[in-house]
């Protein structure tokens, strides 16, 4: 079976990179069950809860990665490195389940997978 990654580096509402990333990333489930998930860089704010688009007059579809679950997609990895930098704690109340690891760790982990899509 092929293993797709999705790598998430953009912050959400700036611009269509997320939307468009959930989106292929909901069809893509659809054809295989191996999908994994990174967040590195501006991508780590992909997970905040309690965001406010509707303020910069754009669709809210972070809610939408806590359908992930229905879709068996639980293999979802963020950079321990990228939240230090944006000053994120470690322990925030993320919009799905997530596992925090090193930045060898995580590229180790995006490097096993045979398709990587960055968004």
């Amino acid at each position: 079976m092929t293993n797709v990654a999705f790598v998430f580096t953009q912050a959400p509402h700036g611009s269509s990179a997320g939307r468009e990333g959930l989106d292929a990333l909901l069809a893509t489930c659809a054809l295989t069950e191996h999908v994994s998930l990174f967040f590195i860089s501006d991508g780590v704010f992909q997970l905040l809860p309690q965001q406010q688009p509707e303020r910069v007059l754009a669709r809210n579809y972070i809610a939408s990665f806590r359908m992930l679950s229905l879709y068996d997609v639980n293999r979802c990895y963020v950079c321990e490195q990228s939240l230090q930098r944006r000053g994120l704690s470690m322990t925030n109340d993320w919009v799905l389940d997530a596992e925090i690891m090193t930045p060898d760790l995580f590229r180790s982990q995006l490097a096993a997978c045979d398709v990587v899509l960055r968004f």
